[in-house]
């Protein structure tokens, strides 16, 4: 396999998943690309993770309580699934369709919809927001459940046009209203309280006595419509795929500018985004085929560092590469503690700032943020026992010329590239280094100390920072 293949499958396993350890990539070294991709859009091919071997360390997962520890599980699974496009679309529509655990604090109704994330992910754009609108979680933190037919309440119905599906400048105030009465009756079943057993579940209640049955007129459309048919008219409209398409195109291709500047700013490359809008509307709303456009695109090949990482990626990323939080968790490992490492860098999951989400690409980024991400990957390899560095070190070979250690270092790490003043930076330890003789007994202490070092600079590049 050349070079560039190769490159091109880890581009395709960061953007589609949340990147792959060296040993994952020789998994896939005799699989076509295209392979790959359909692999990744058919998650039932692959095999579910064994539950019983995390809950065995975490027992608290049993419980649905613990928002945090759920939260760090999610980032766990992101970390071992042999699914990563189903874990990589749950956090996709978990950003758009952005609900936060800080307004009901119930946990069972945030699991239950990432669950949803995760099952429906990849279906059809109409299917997903039929699931949003009947969802607990969402219809309490848009207040449907105050949406009555006596008083309508237009929390939902607003957003729904203007953060989940067509976006400002392709409705009207009164079109607002009138899709808040097609959901008025769309509840929830309230749980039983709290004390003294904790959370219970809850489920999505029609309420037929509190609907709305008055005619509507809806973008131009008049009828005796439901929640169900509002959300069939929505994604019959082209602005419904821009908008959807945009956000597709932010998050696993470009970092595109921020959601409120989309209304007088037009996407980066207009071309790829009017192609996938054509693609999208010709197969009824079907994700599966827009992302297999997608990730077979040109565009997306060629879109090799131009997106910033998000956290869970960055997070998930690296400790794939270090080998720690594996599919048999150490005795006392706690998963929990990867939500606080996420949130210190930006993205609390479960509990995102606003319903719009959290802002992407270099926003991400600011002086606290950028010392967090760096500090946490760099710290990773501290510890020389990480089984990572024994594979890193194990591939180098026998011996590494000091004119080559940086390069085949990159190879393993990415492949990736490294700018010119980082790369010149970094051949500069490399020569300081020497030529590194790992059968040598006697120095193989200290060589593995400089090849640890060597990695940690390559986790501290600007250039990591980037999927």
């Amino acid at each position: 396999m050349s070079s560039n293949d190769l490159k091109l499958k880890a581009h395709l396993l960061r953007r589609a998943g949340f990147g792959a350890s060296p040993k994952e990539l020789d998994q896939v070294s005799d699989k076509s690309y295209e392979d790959i991709v359909e692999d990744l859009l058919h998650p039932d091919r692959a095999e579910e993770i064994n539950m019983d071997y995390i809950k065995r360390y975490n027992p608290e997962l049993r419980y649905p309580d613990t928002h945090p520890l759920h939260a760090g599980f999610w980032i766990w699974r992101m970390i071992n699934t042999k699914k990563p496009l189903e874990e990589k679309i749950a956090l996709f529509w978990h950003h758009v369709f952005a609900t936060a655990w800080y307004k009901g604090e119930h946990t069972p109704s945030q699991i239950e919809q990432i669950e949803t994330f995760r099952r429906n992910g990849l279906s059809n754009i109409k299917q997903i927001l039929n699931d949003l609108a009947k969802d607990p979680a969402m219809n309490y933190w848009l207040d449907n459940c105050e949406n009555h037919s006596d008083q309508p309440n237009e929390n939902w119905g607003r957003e729904l046009l203007e953060l989940f599906s067509m976006g400002v400048g392709n409705y009207t105030e009164e079109d607002i209203k009138q899709a808040s009465r097609a959901f008025t009756g769309w509840t929830f079943e309230q749980p039983l309280p709290l004390y003294p057993y904790g959370n219970y579940e809850t489920k999505f209640v029609f309420d037929e006595s509190d609907h709305d049955f008055g005619e509507k007129t809806f973008l131009g459309r008049t009828g005796d419509f439901n929640g169900e048919d509002i959300i069939d008219i929505i994604c019959e409209e082209r602005a419904t795929a821009l908008f959807i398409c945009r956000h597709l195109y932010n998050f696993f291709v470009e970092d595109e500018p921020q959601i409120p500047a989309w209304s007088i700013e037009p996407p980066r490359n207009p071309e790829a985004i009017d192609q996938m809008i054509d693609v999208l509307m010709s197969n009824d709303g079907e994700m599966v085929p827009l992302l297999r456009f997608v990730f077979n695109s040109e565009f997306f090949k060629d879109s090799m560092y131009k997106k910033v990482k998000n956290p869970c990626e960055l997070i998930a990323g690296t400790l794939k590469l270090t080998g720690t939080y594996g599919i048999m968790p150490k005795q006392g490992e706690e998963v929990g503690k990867l939500y606080g490492i996420g949130s210190v860098m930006g993205q609390a999951l479960m509990n995102p700032p606003t319903v719009e989400g959290w802002h992407t690409g270099h926003e991400w980024i600011d002086g606290g943020t950028l010392n967090e991400r760096v500090n946490f990957a760099v710290n990773q390899f501290n510890d020389m026992s990480v089984p990572g560095l024994s594979d890193i070190i194990s591939r180098l070979g026998d011996r590494v010329k000091a004119s080559e250690l940086l390069d085949k270092c990159l190879d393993i790490i990415g492949p990736f590239e490294l700018g010119k003043q980082a790369y010149d930076a970094l051949s500069e330890y490399a020569e300081a280094v020497g030529d590194l003789d790992l059968t040598n007994e006697a120095s193989i202490e200290q060589n593995n100390e400089y090849i640890a070092r060597m990695v940690q600079l390559i986790l501290s590049t600007r250039e990591y920072q980037f999927a």
